[in-house]
């Protein structure tokens, strides 16, 4: 007597089999990226830089005040001293409170060394320093010498960079798609095809980096404001772009 319930079974069985083998050849038939081109159609991967320029409108520089004494507590009630001196020159400068940051307070002992004993604290070595922004690039020169005059004998910068780049990186963006586009109707032609459409848009570096054109030089001047020339900013865009091509 056959068996009715294996009978019943089998075309199911059957029929998870083919749906198994479809949806596996389903997978394997798509990109790892999950970029499909049309059956008649060619991917074209593309990737493309541009820079734009601008004028920085902001500088950074960072400046303290060094001290030494014989014991640590007078090293560091000096350093406090002269350090009010420096803040009170920030503010007069024109300085806001929320462009004043201490990036680091230490304090370390000076020693001696001998080759015949160990090494011998001489005294201690305070210092204070703070990162300054200043917004009108125009000031920076006076300011440092503000700085200076008012106690800081530590000094560091400036770099300058772009308040708001986004306006300047959209002009970078725009520059790299437009390559982007003349390179990719290039290979079109050379092939004998066209450019159907842009499958995909990626960004890398989180829209291209920022940097300054050349580095500014600082010099000082007894009888001048120090000049410190800004020099250009660039801002840049890097793009890969993916094209389908085809007749």
């Amino acid at each position: 007597m056959p068996n009715t319930t294996c009978t019943r079974l089998r075309p199911l069985i059957l029929a998870l089999g083919f749906a198994a083998a479809a949806s596996a050849a389903t997978a394997h038939a798509q990109p790892a990226d999950g970029v499909l081109a049309s059956p008649d159609g060619t991917l074209l991967t593309i990737a493309a830089s541009a820079e734009a320029r601008r004028v920085p409108d902001i500088a950074t520089l960072s400046a303290g005040v060094v001290s030494q004494a014989a014991d640590a507590q007078a090293a560091m009630q000096a350093n406090a001293r002269q350090m009010e001196g420096v803040m009170a020159a920030l503010r007069e400068a024109g300085i806001a409170e929320r462009d004043i940051r201490t990036t680091g307070v230490n304090l370390h002992p000076q020693y001696r060394h001998s080759e015949d004993s160990a090494p011998l604290i001489t005294g201690y070595q305070a210092s204070n320093t703070v990162e300054v922004t200043v917004r009108d690039i125009a000031r920076i020169g006076p300011t440092i010498d503000a700085l200076v005059a008012s106690g800081a004998n530590h000094v560091n910068g400036p770099s300058f960079s772009i308040d708001e780049p986004g306006e300047a990186r959209d002009e970078a963006r725009r520059q790299a798609l437009e390559e982007a586009r003349q390179r990719a109707s290039m290979y079109a032609d050379a092939l004998g095809l066209r450019v159907r459409r842009i499958v995909s848009i990626s960004e890398g570096r989180q829209g291209g980096p920022v940097y300054p054109l050349g580095m500014a030089r600082m010099e000082m001047a007894s009888a001048a404001d120090t000049p410190v020339p800004p020099g250009e900013n660039v801002v840049g865009a890097d793009l890969e772009i993916v094209f389908e091509l085809g007749r």
